[in-house]
């Protein structure tokens, strides 16, 4: 029987990118939708869950994706709302990457040292990537906050990981360099989720920090998100920091993508989010 994923967007465009690493995650088929929303998300559902008897269920899964975190949040308790008894199948949330990127970046940061205790800024985190990302390491027991160039965007986000998290992250607005220089004194760990094409630290804001122990940058575009953090460096030791480059947890966030996909249809009860996809990706690098 063959491996069906649905691709649910709330874009209009479904993303190519995920579309890909499906069928690299042993989907037999996907069906790519976009411009999928809360309001219209039933009927789909309702086709991937009324068809295959019980046992054959976990050969149809469901991902759901696009820009919008809070849409996709929506469209996932919609999803969920529908399933009742065996009428379930598993699902994937991975909104612009949001879940596998900050999972691949958390885990490379945690791996063989402890986050407990530290401070960890999240620069420009108040994108998708950035907020799972603090959550994440506000699970490994960082006391976190993330920055933003509004003040309006980061309270607005940090609400949203204290509702759906219920966690508490401190928000900063930090519109410039200087700003987010400030924002890291006395923080140990730094991690960059910006827009491509900004460089939100300059290399002599981070390298004489006498506290900075860990930097991640997650933007793969030129320029970097920090300034002096290659694209590759995975652990790489510079100025007494341990740097991690996007392409260097990026093969991470690609493999976990795909081990992602491969387990929805293991089963067909399985739903992965922000925590489940962390506890893959920290059983990935600990091989």
């Amino acid at each position: 029987m063959k491996k069906l994923l649905y691709q649910f967007d709330t874009d209009a465009l479904p993303s190519v990118f995920d579309n890909v690493v499906a069928y690299d995650g042993g989907a037999d088929h996907v069906s790519a939708y976009g411009g999928v929303t809360a309001g219209n998300v039933s009927a789909l559902v309702e086709g991937a869950i009324f068809t295959r008897s019980p046992k054959d269920k976990k050969n149809t899964a469901l991902f759901i994706g696009g820009g919008n975190l809070l849409q996709g949040e929506a469209v996932l308790a919609a999803i969920r709302a529908k399933f009742f008894a065996k009428f379930r199948v598993s699902v994937m949330f991975d909104c612009n990457g949001a879940n596998t990127t900050a999972a691949a970046a958390v885990a490379w940061l945690s791996k063989g040292r402890t986050l407990a205790g530290k401070r960890a800024v999240v620069l420009a985190g108040s994108g998708p990537v950035g907020q799972r990302a603090a959550v994440l390491l506000a699970r490994e027991g960082a006391q976190v906050a993330l920055t933003g160039r509004k003040r309006a965007g980061v309270d607005a986000a940090c609400a949203g990981i204290n509702a759906r998290f219920g966690i508490a992250v401190e928000g900063i607005e930090a519109s410039s360099n200087t700003d987010r220089a400030a924002a890291i004194a006395g923080a140990q760990i730094v991690l960059a989720t910006g827009a491509s094409g900004v460089t939100l630290l300059e290399a002599g804001q981070w390298q004489n920090s006498p506290s900075l122990e860990l930097i991640a940058d997650a933007n793969a575009s030129p320029p970097a998100g920090i300034d002096g953090v290659g694209l590759s460096d995975r652990g790489t030791i510079a100025h007494g920091k341990t740097l991690f480059g996007a392409l260097g947890f990026g093969a991470l966030k690609l493999a976990l993508h795909r081990a992602c996909i491969a387990r929805l249809f293991e089963q067909n009860d399985l739903v992965l989010d922000a925590d489940e996809i962390y506890a893959i990706a920290k059983g990935m690098v600990a091989a």
